[in-house]
């Protein structure tokens, strides 16, 4: 892996960001010889993922929603949409149409 200091940075910024994506490998950051950062590339049709991945409050999420799946507070995703369309199909007593009002005459 690859590592500059922050003084080689500032002066080639464009040329280490394609080293990094040419090279398809990250770049650590130092100051004073120690890592303080990580340039990263970045699939774009992965960027998404990758923010998510990278977001504390969404991984903290996903584990609590593991943990209730786990402990059967929950149900998976294919067992919601298929509960889902079970009451999707389930007759309600109404007509499918509503019913129009009957036209009066006015006399």
């Amino acid at each position: 892996m690859a590592a500059v200091n922050v003084r080689e940075l500032a002066r080639n910024t464009s040329k280490v960001i394609s080293d990094v994506a040419r090279r398809k490998r990250p770049t650590i950051i130092t100051r004073g010889g120690h890592p303080v950062a990580a340039v990263v590339p970045i699939d774009a049709s992965a960027l998404e993922d990758w923010i998510l991945a990278n977001s504390p409050v969404f991984v903290e999420g996903m584990r609590e929603a593991d943990a209730e799946l786990r402990r059967g507070e929950t149900v998976g995703m294919n067992e919601a949409f298929a509960l889902a369309g079970k009451r999707a199909r389930r007759p309600s007593g109404r007509s499918a149409k509503p019913r129009r009002a009957a036209k009066t005459r006015s006399r």
